[in-house]
């Protein structure tokens, strides 16, 4: 009888185990590998997703174990986390700037989902640029918009906490996302990129810049074509920079801020009233690349700077 009273209370032991490692709250409640049709497993998962176009769009969503695993209420997580999404640059996609970035690693350490959107045609139209994603006048702002929507409104990401950051090409589409969708984004984060679309946002939204001294494709000072069918010279960084921080009312950035890489040249305007702070990094001799520094810095900046109201 003991014999059997001891197997009895091992495998109610192991079930209550079980019980805890896949319930939700209170260990009662399972957590779904889907939630609105969306991955919700750890893991990096490959999505298409309908824009109302012909065709449909793609995009990586890397689910870290830390919300894939954690407390859940009600079919979703009981504490929506941040959402990063990280724009490829020209003539690459969406696998290549997971590899680039980096971002799985820091999602999976401090808990944040990434997703890694397509191009079309290896483009975004960020205004004046480029191939073609302009030239077709695709609604990236329309796709991306959809994308963040469909997140947050599956209580998957939270709302407050969206960030948008690119390469290149896809530095001048966070661009264009914080012009003219700054209700849905918190922060960008813009590597070797340029401000070439109309900007006019209803309110300011954070921004943490990334360049170059020794850029060939968009020149520091500014110059160079902005697409092969325009001749019109990129401008320069500190256009970007001004535009930012005197659209929130914030000082010149003089704060130094601590940088991770060599040569790395970081300041900022401190967060003004709105909590709004733009940081720009200026890298001495450094070309048309993502710094090894810049993911790790773009998440610390990006936690820093939830959107308010």
């Amino acid at each position: 009888m003991r014999r059997i009273a001891l197997l009895v209370l091992a495998a109610a032991l192991v079930l209550a185990a079980c019980t805890e490692q896949t319930g939700g709250k209170g260990g009662g409640e399972p957590r779904p590998a889907t939630v609105d049709g969306i991955p919700a497993s750890a893991g990096t998962h490959k999505q298409k997703m309908d824009v109302g176009t012909f065709g449909h769009r793609e995009f990586l969503l890397h689910v870290p174990s830390k919300v894939a695993g954690g407390k859940w209420e009600d079919g979703k997580p009981a504490d929506a986390p941040p959402l990063v999404i990280a724009l490829h640059g020209g003539l690459a996609n969406m696998g290549k700037m997971e590899d680039l970035t980096g971002f799985d690693d820091l999602s999976d350490e401090h808990g944040f989902l990434v997703a890694y959107p397509d191009g079309f045609m290896t483009t975004w139209n960020a205004g004046d640029c480029c191939g073609a994603a302009k030239i077709g006048n695709i609604d990236d702002v329309g796709f991306l918009t959809k994308l963040i929507d469909k997140l947050t409104d599956a209580g998957l990401a939270d709302p407050k906490r969206v960030y948008v950051t690119g390469f290149s090409n896809g530095a001048g589409m966070a661009y264009r996302m914080a012009c003219e969708k700054p209700d849905k984004v918190a922060a960008i984060g813009v590597v070797e990129g340029a401000l070439v679309t109309k900007c006019d946002p209803s309110r300011p939204v954070s921004a943490m810049i990334f360049h170059g001294t020794a850029d060939r494709n968009v020149p520091f000072n500014g110059g160079g074509d902005r697409d092969f069918n325009d001749k019109r010279p990129f401008p320069p960084v500190s256009k970007a920079v001004e535009f930012w921080r005197e659209r929130a009312g914030l000082p010149e950035p003089r704060e130094r801020v601590k940088a991770r890489g060599e040569g790395t040249d970081c300041t900022s305007t401190g967060k003004g009233d709105q909590g709004i702070a733009v940081t720009f990094c200026k890298i001495q001799g450094g070309t048309h690349n993502w710094p090894d520094e810049a993911s790790p810095m773009l998440w610390d900046f990006f936690a820093a700077h939830p959107r308010k109201g």
